[in-house]
């Protein structure tokens, strides 16, 4: 993805956000060197827990067709998660645009609700994971919907209106879309590591690549490692 438009996406993000209520932490508007100034002093769980702008074409090279916005409000700590005391949760904010596919995937490690917060109708297709780890084209799935259980055939899709969310366990193979409208999600979920944790049905990569067509707004999640 060119920088530019990662900018521009940023902009456009932030004032659909804004348009619901929902504001970001202050850190999310720190430029670029007051980032790494303030991550080399006082600041530094920001980089630990890798919170911030996330924004992904999974390496398809097509954001308008397969891609996410993600920003990661908070996060634990791995190893609060493997005590089983502490900080053993995270959050995240994102947007689903219109008929943009997040692709097939699942966790081993994270549980998270996926919530509708606002916009058009979220789609998720869901599936068990077979004995080998690949989506089960056979059993029915199962997942709790705000208390309530809810049954559909493998590769079922599960819409979900504002206001409604999903509960999504470790192995449940997941893809999903915003239907009608651009879709505000919110997450909230156990510890999140997006660098070992996203086990994709297809050959794709979780961040992108970046093409450095201009300075960057902000820096995203993926940038810390060569930025900061």
């Amino acid at each position: 993805m060119k920088r530019s438009e990662i900018n521009a996406i940023i902009r456009e993000s932030d004032s659909f956000i804004r348009s619901f209520g929902y504001v970001m932490p202050p850190f999310a508007y720190w430029s670029p060197d007051e980032m790494k100034t303030r991550v080399g002093d006082d600041a530094k769980a920001i980089d630990a827990a890798r919170l911030g702008w996330d924004i992904t074409d999974y390496g398809a090279g097509d954001f308008s067709k397969m891609g996410l916005f993600l920003f990661t409000v908070r996060n634990g700590r791995m190893d609060d998660l493997k005590k089983g005391k502490g900080m053993l949760y995270a959050e995240k904010i994102m947007i689903s645009r219109k008929d943009q596919l997040s692709p097939m995937h699942r966790h081993e490690l994270k549980a998270e609700d996926i919530i509708n917060r606002g916009g058009g109708t979220l789609v998720i297709e869901l599936y068990e994971k077979a004995a080998d780890g690949s989506p089960d084209r056979q059993s029915k799935v199962t997942v709790p919907c705000d208390g309530v259980m809810r049954t559909l055939e493998a590769g079922g899709h599960l819409k979900l209106a504002p206001g409604e969310s999903v509960t999504l366990m470790p192995g449940i193979w997941h893809a999903f879309w915003g239907e009608g409208e651009d879709v505000l999600i919110g997450e909230v979920s156990t510890v999140n590591d997006d660098a070992t944790d996203n086990i994709f049905h297809e050959d794709i990569g979780r961040f992108s690549t970046v093409e450095e067509d201009e300075a960057p707004l902000h820096l995203l999640v993926s940038d810390y490692d060569t930025w900061l």
